[in-house]
């Protein structure tokens, strides 16, 4: 059970707001907890007043790289996933950090897909990553601490 700060409320989740253009949520990483990181990140870009058709790509793009926290970090265990989001006035933009202490794994390591191959023909996996890196305008991976730290920028002025 965590805490959520300025509450006295406990939940499966905190919600920690850091300053005024940042906040953080911490929880359990499991696929159950999706709509919760949703839910979440949608607050967020709602409260940047980010256009309707980038939120829907940016949360595309960060369900992908929640639900592989949730199925492969851990496994077969589970742990703890942070998901960070912060705003910038200038340029109009939206940074999200995805923080896990599971296995180190770099998804923008991977060769990606060849998309011109039918899904028979092709590889199986790598298509999350890849829709991530084409939604987003920058992608970057570190591992830092024993823990695995996945940035996704996208500018909020298209």
């Amino acid at each position: 059970m965590t805490h959520i700060f300025g509450s006295s409320e406990s939940r499966e989740q905190s919600l920690v707001l850091p300053a005024a253009n940042a906040a953080k949520l911490e929880l359990e990483a499991s696929v159950e907890a999706l709509p919760q990181v949703l839910a979440f990140l949608e607050e967020q870009l709602e409260q940047a007043d980010c256009p309707m058709k980038l939120q829907m790509q940016i949360s595309i793009a960060a369900e992908e790289i929640y639900v592989n926290i949730a199925h492969y970090a851990y496994a077969p265990q589970t742990g703890m996933a942070t998901v960070e989001v912060e705003t910038s006035a200038e340029p109009r933009s939206v940074t999200i950090r995805f923080i896990d202490g599971g296995k180190p794994f770099d998804p923008t390591g991977k060769a990606d897909p060849d998309v011109t191959l039918s899904a028979d023909e092709r590889e199986i996996g790598g298509l999350g990553i890849f829709m991530t890196k084409k939604i987003m305008d920058d992608v970057v991976y570190e591992y830092r601490d024993g823990k695995n730290i996945l940035t996704l920028k996208k500018r909020l002025d298209a």
